[in-house]
């Protein structure tokens, strides 16, 4: 969805990335219906399918508390960046204050059973595959990049990456 929100902002050459073959299918179709010419291309974070320095921006949203192999998939985003680019992951912070989550959970407007299930959700899977601050701090000490700069906003986080 972001690829084809950013699409519709401006004349773009934009390529989306997913391991999953559906969600790829699914993301064309979408942007197909929508009338946007975006790339879509299923592979992995860890192993990019694409040239060195060919992107001026990387963005990962939601997803990197999944990834199997976090350090090589920053430094990917590193070797797939032109000099002067910028990469930026925001996610869910495994550090997220509970006040955070409830106040996230009640900005959902949820009857009570689903209020009830986003919780259970956020506390018994979401933050446990989450990072914190100081664990993303590291993993980036460890590619490329070596420093990044984390803003921690609510439930999440953003770094923000420069080549």
């Amino acid at each position: 969805y972001f690829c084809n929100e950013l699409a519709k902002l401006g004349n773009f050459q934009i390529t989306g990335l997913d391991i999953s073959k559906s969600f790829v299918e699914i993301a064309r179709k979408n942007a197909a219906k929508a009338g946007l010419k975006i790339d879509f291309r299923e592979g992995n974070a860890s192993a990019m399918p694409f040239e060195d320095k060919t992107f001026d921006f990387t963005f990962c949203q939601a997803a990197f508390k999944n990834f199997s192999e976090p350090v090589k998939a920053i430094a990917q985003m590193y070797r797939v960046l032109r000099p002067g680019g910028l990469s930026v992951i925001a996610d869910l912070r495994r550090d997220a204050p509970a006040e955070e989550i409830d106040r996230e959970v009640n900005g959902m407007r949820l009857g009570r059973v689903n209020q009830f299930l986003v919780r259970w959700t956020f506390n018994q899977m979401l933050l446990k595959s989450a990072y914190s601050v100081d664990e993303m701090e590291k993993m980036v000490s460890q590619t490329p990049f070596g420093n990044c700069k984390i803003t921690s906003n609510g439930v999440g986080f953003q770094v923000v990456l420069g080549k």
